[in-house]
């Protein structure tokens, strides 16, 4: 059954080497569906599977670049399929200055995709040329030419996010060393320092998700502590993530064996991330190991 939810469209187009990549991972993050270089003709086909999903994938952002330069012709009349289907795509184009281009170039050590035996120069022209009607049209254009990727991340969040949307979600890995580091992690707690409750016979069976070894693990010596001052760090790294434009924390906290002291102390960090209004998943890496 086709869904009669509402399906927001972006189309991310400008020259080469002005971010175009960059504005796509920047709307992958923000939780877009993001397909590169799609022909135009297949656009309506694409906002279609969006609206038969039944929310499933509301946000589609398609990349049309001079790749594809012998859809461009087709481009005006698939958006105005889209306009006729109830569909109005927002037009995100790209572009910088031509000295700015160049150094791109020269730096990636790449040919321009318009460029032939010529200069890099000459098919940034062409380019511009072939593209200069696009941009008259477009909802919203960027120049690049003077903003680092962090600062271009901040224009796509404020032209694109939801409202509030600027969040950090973190993912909480509780592990035991024994098993090896979690490869993704991006910061490293360790609870060893605490008392095992392993080595209590009444707690040996049961997991850091029961109340009574929670209590055991968070009542030991220097734990409030611990957690409190772990907490305000993890405050000054989430900001400091959403400034240069990251979205996404891996936190890992081990112990021994992943059973007792990392589970206790990965569910109360989790639980203090998540009372900041940060996105919270945990994951307990090693229960059931032993």
């Amino acid at each position: 059954m086709t869904s009669t939810g509402p399906l927001d469209l972006a189309i991310i187009t400008g020259l080469s080497g002005a971010g175009r990549s960059t504005a796509a991972k920047c709307l992958e993050d923000l939780g877009w569906f993001v397909v590169d270089n799609l022909p135009p003709a297949l656009l309506s086909t694409m906002a279609e599977l969006g609206r038969r999903s039944n929310g499933a994938v509301s946000r589609i952002a398609v990349v049309v670049d001079v790749r594809g330069r012998a859809f461009f012709s087709d481009l005006r009349a698939a958006i105005d399929a889209l306009d006729a289907a109830g569909t109005q795509p927002r037009v995100l184009f790209l572009e910088a200055s031509d000295d700015v281009l160049v150094r791109r170039f020269e730096h990636v050590r790449r040919p321009h995709p318009l460029q032939g035996p010529d200069r890099v120069l000459d098919g940034i022209h062409r380019e511009r040329t072939a593209l200069a009607e696009l941009r008259g049209e477009a909802d919203l254009v960027l120049d690049t030419t003077d903003l680092n990727v962090h600062e271009l991340r901040s224009k796509i969040d404020a032209a694109f996010g939801e409202p509030g949307g600027n969040r950090l979600n973190a993912t909480v890995i509780s592990f035991g060393y024994r098993y090896g580091l979690p490869l993704d992690a991006d910061l490293v707690a360790d609870c060893r320092f605490l008392a095992n409750p392993h080595w209590v016979e009444s707690l040996r069976p049961f997991t850091g998700q029961d109340p009574k070894v929670r209590d055991y693990v968070l009542e030991q010596p220097g734990a409030k502590e611990f957690l409190d001052r772990y907490a305000e760090l993890l405050r000054l790294v989430g900001e400091g993530y959403l400034r240069e434009g990251k979205r996404y924390l891996t936190l890992a906290v081990g112990c021994t064996g992943g059973r007792h002291r990392s589970v206790a102390v990965a569910e109360e960090l989790a639980a203090r991330l998540a009372a900041t209004g940060a996105g919270v998943q945990v994951v307990h890496r090693d229960l059931g190991r032993e």
